[in-house]
């Protein structure tokens, strides 16, 4: 749970890499990588080449600490980058990881057209998102945001039209609220551990409370997603 900074970490990213055919010549971005949890997953199991971006400098310096002291640092290269504004060529990767990324950006347009733009064709997006769900708005603080102000949530249906808009065709597009919601109150039953997400986030027991009751409610909603580059 240290080293995926989104909901059912480990579990929700190796069921995504699952939905995709990655091979060792795979381009792949991880756009969001936080820690570069993910980054280092898919470079020890598939031996791919991975390019890992965040805003955060504190992450990518973490991230890049990880990745030496694994023996990963020679596939995976790390980038502090706005995923809003990457700063790679057209065309330059095969397969785009966005976990967690687009509660926090207002234009979500703009992300997603950035993500097709760095996509050669018939590359892939990978997303593991939260939505905004019908049945009212969650508590704050959440892991992303600490009020609304912080938080960008669009619906399921709004989130999957503007990936669509950007040069996308939807392979996949499943809700796994249910599942995202027992399995969180599962590991919310765990005994205290002192290597946890609670060690970079403030206040991250009763975000992850949040978190949990909005989506064992509807409040919010676990998206799971495969889109392939198509028309730009």
């Amino acid at each position: 749970m240290l080293e995926d900074f989104h909901t059912i970490g480990r579990i929700a990213t190796s069921q995504l890499v699952d939905l995709l055919d990655i091979a060792a010549d795979t381009e792949v971005l991880d756009a969001g990588t936080g820690i570069g949890g993910t980054a280092r997953y898919l470079a020890d199991r598939l031996r791919c080449k991975v390019t890992a971006v965040d805003l955060a400098e504190e992450y990518c310096s973490t991230a890049e600490w990880l990745n030496r002291l694994v023996g990963l640092d020679g596939l995976i290269t790390v980038q502090r980058a706005d995923a809003t504004a990457l700063p790679f060529a057209d065309n330059a990767f095969q397969v785009v990881f966005s976990q967690h990324v687009q509660m926090n950006v207002a234009d979500k347009v703009r992300l997603y057209h950035e993500a097709r733009r760095v996509l050669a064709n018939d590359g892939r997006l990978a997303i593991w998102d939260i939505a905004a769900g019908a049945s009212g708005h969650p508590t704050y603080p959440l892991p992303w945001a600490v009020d609304p102000a912080q938080s960008h949530l669009a619906t399921s249906d709004r989130l999957r039209a503007v990936i669509e808009s950007c040069g996308f065709t939807i392979e996949a597009w499943n809700d796994l609220t249910e599942t995202a919601a027992a399995t969180m109150q599962s590991i919310l039953t765990l005994p205290p551990n002192p290597l946890g997400l609670h060690t970079f986030v403030d206040g991250f027991a009763e975000k992850v409370e949040h978190l949990t009751e909005a989506l064992a409610d509807g409040r919010i909603r676990a998206i799971q997603a495969v889109a392939r580059a198509t028309g730009r």
